[in-house]
C-alpha cells in the first residue's frame, strides 16, 4: 500500500468518481483504479459500493476514511516541520518574467525573499516572449493569461483587472472619453508582443461587449515603456491593474471610462512540470500571491477595480 494510494481513496470519496478523481489528481483512470482496488485486497474488505450509475462509500469504507484521512493530515504536517526547520532554503531560482512587472513589482520581492534566504540564488529574466524552459534554463515563468501548453502545470496568482488610463496633464488638455466610440480621436499608447500590436480594445459593460480600434504614434515590446509614455501624457493606454497600482495610488495615472471595463487577464505561475515543484517554487507563489491580494485589495479599497 502506497501513500498515494490513500490520496486517491480520499480523492474518490470527495468527488464520488474514480474518473473525477484520477483527472484531479493528473493520472490515468486505470491507474486510479488499480490503486483502490490494491488498498481493498490489503484490508480485505471493499471500500467503495459500485453500480453503473455512481459510487459511494461501503459502511466499511465510511468507517476507513476518517483515519485515513487522519493519518495522511500527520504524515504532510510532519514534511512540512521538517522543511520548516531547515536553516537556509538555498540553491538556484531561474525565473522569468514579464517586462513591466518583474521590473516594479517582482524585483524588489525577489530582494525581499533572497534578504530573508541569503543561500538562494536568484536569476531572474525580462522577457514577455514565450519561452523553452529547458533551452533557456528557467525553473519558472510569471506569465499574464493561463498556459496554452497542456504539458505545463500552473498555479493561477489572481484575476487581474484592466484598466484605460491617462495621466493628468493628457486628461486636463483633452475631452475625457466617455464610450469606447470616442476612443477614436485619442492617441493610443500600444504594446508589441512578436509581429502583433495590440491597438484593438475591448471592453463591456451591463453584458454588452464594445470593441475600439486604436490609432497612435507610439509602439513599444516593453510594457514599462508604455507605461512610462502614458505617466509622461503621450496619450493613452491599456494596462494591468497590478503593473500600474502604485501610478494609481500616487494619482501619476486616472483610469477613464469606469463604467467600461476592459477584458480582465489573469497571473499566472508556470512550472514546466509537477515533478518540479520544490519548496523554493512554493515559497515565491506564496510570496506573489499574499503581494498581489495585498495590491488588490487596496485598489479595490480606494474604488479603483
Amino acid at each position: 500500500m502506497l501513500l498515494s494510494d490513500l490520496e486517491i481513496i480520499i480523492k474518490t470519496a470527495e468527488l464520488g468518481s474514480i474518473t473525477a478523481a484520477a483527472t484531479n489528481l493528473d493520472m490515468q483512470v486505470a491507474r486510479a483504479s488499480a490503486a483502490i482496488k490494491r488498498v481493498e485486497k490489503q484490508l480485505g474488505f471493499e471500500l467503495f459500493v459500485r453500480s453503473t450509475r455512481q459510487l459511494r462509500l461501503s459502511a466499511m469504507g465510511e468507517r476507513y476514511l476518517p483515519q485515513c484521512i487522519q493519518a495522511l493530515e500527520i504524515l504532510n504536517n510532519a514534511k512540512q516541520t521538517l522543511v520548516s526547520d531547515q536553516d537556509e532554503i538555498s540553491g538556484e531560482l531561474h525565473l522569468t518574467a514579464p517586462s513591466d512587472l518583474g521590473r516594479n513589482f517582482i524585483m524588489p520581492w525577489l530582494d525581499e525573499l533572497a534578504g530573508q534566504h541569503p543561500q538562494l540564488m536568484l536569476k531572474l529574466i525580462l522577457n514577455d516572449h514565450a519561452l523553452d524552459f529547458y533551452r533557456d534554463g528557467v525553473d519558472i515563468a510569471l506569465r499574464y493569461g493561463s498556459p496554452t501548453d497542456s504539458n505545463l502545470y500552473g498555479f493561477k496568482i489572481c484575476d487581474v483587472p484592466r484598466l484605460l488610463c491617462a495621466s493628468p496633464s493628457y486628461v486636463s488638455a483633452h475631452q475625457l472619453p466617455e464610450h469606447p466610440r470616442e476612443l477614436s480621436v485619442h492617441n493610443g499608447l500600444f504594446y508589441q508582443l512578436h509581429s502583433i500590436v495590440h491597438d484593438t480594445w475591448k471592453f463591456s459593460r451591463d453584458k454588452h461587449l464594445y470593441s475600439a480600434k486604436m490609432t497612435g504614434n507610439r509602439i513599444a515590446n516593453d510594457g514599462d515603456l508604455v507605461r512610462r509614455w502614458c505617466i509622461a501624457g503621450k496619450g493613452v493606454a491599456l494596462k494591468s491593474a497590478i503593473d500600474i497600482s502604485e501610478d494609481l495610488l500616487a494619482q501619476r495615472l486616472i483610469p477613464l471610462m469606469p463604467k467600461y471595463r476592459p477584458t480582465p487577464t489573469e497571473l499566472w505561475l508556470i512550472c514546466p512540470s509537477k515533478q518540479s515543484i520544490n519548496p523554493k517554487v512554493r515559497l515565491l507563489k506564496a510570496l506573489i500571491t499574499d503581494k498581489c491580494r495585498h495590491i488588490l485589495s487596496e485598489l479595490k479599497d480606494r474604488g479603483y477595480v
